[in-house]
């Protein structure tokens, strides 16, 4: 269902069951899966796929080309999983050369009003980002992540699967799987333990044991002695596994510096 207000350019490819509202655009290289809902006024272009089942809310636009002055037009894109869905105002870049060519958005995602997917960013599924969320460039989110209203994310930046970034803060470094970061420069205050209750199913004896690899991970000068001691002391367990896997491959922007009081030691410091 094509309302004729809006304007499809040959060459796109819309599935069945699609609808789309008055004063949609969508580009010559665009993809809509079956059931995917434009209710008003959204563009998309670039090479856009949209995932089975997504809903595409007014006036936000996918695709477009992304705010990098290296950008020279090569035909980048994005992909957005089934079921997500975009809000109001909302804008998700396409990606660049400097990465593979696509910024990708998971399934069962939830991209709130106004919030900025910045090109070649990766995100997993069941990302929340709420509104006015900003991701710079290249920046990855894990699955299930939850990123409060306003926080802004410095380009290259890594989130965990199932990371809470509190409301206005400011991520500059990267956030452990299950870390909860908050703060103008935002520092780790502990762990998303209501996530890791409902989805993971741990006992409260099961997320202590995470909280205290977590606290002995941060409690020397070298990180890599301690996650030698870390996985010594934590054998078999997946959680603490995963913590440490995302630790070793922290990249150039290091970890999330712990946040309270003697404890505020910085693990990349050494």
């Amino acid at each position: 269902m094509v309302s004729p207000a809006a304007f499809v350019a040959p060459g796109a490819a819309v599935a069945a069951g699609c609808r789309i509202g008055p004063g949609c655009v969508v580009g010559p290289d665009c993809v809509l899966e079956e059931g995917v809902e434009l209710i008003a006024h959204v563009v998309l272009d670039g090479r856009t796929r949209i995932g089975a089942g997504a809903r595409i809310f007014p006036f936000a636009t996918i695709g477009m080309a992304p705010q990098d002055l290296k950008y020279k037009g090569e035909p980048t894109g994005v992909i957005v999983g089934a079921r997500t869905m975009v809000r109001e105002h909302a804008t998700i870049h396409r990606g660049s050369v400097g990465g593979d060519g696509f910024t990708r958005v998971g399934s069962d995602c939830l991209i709130m009003c106004v919030a900025h997917v910045g090109h070649d960013c990766q995100l997993g599924n069941g990302v929340i980002l709420v509104n006015n969320v900003m991701l710079a460039g290249h920046v990855e989110i894990g699955d299930f992540a939850f990123i409060q209203g306003g926080a802004a994310v410095q380009q290259f930046v890594r989130i965990g699967r199932m990371a809470l970034v509190t409301g206005m803060s400011g991520v500059e470094r990267n956030v452990l799987p299950f870390g909860r970061v908050k703060g103008y420069r935002a520092k780790l205050h502990g762990l998303n333990t209501i996530a890791m209750r409902r989805r993971l199913g741990l006992s409260k004896e099961g997320v202590m044991t995470v909280a205290r690899a977590v606290h002995e991970l941060y409690r020397g000068r070298n990180l890599e002695e301690q996650i030698a001691a870390v996985e010594a002391a934590h054998p078999g367990n997946p959680h603490v596994a995963e913590i440490l896997a995302f630790a070793r491959d922290r990249g150039r922007h290091g970890l999330c510096p712990f946040g309270r009081g003697a404890e505020d030691e910085d693990p990349d410091a050494a």
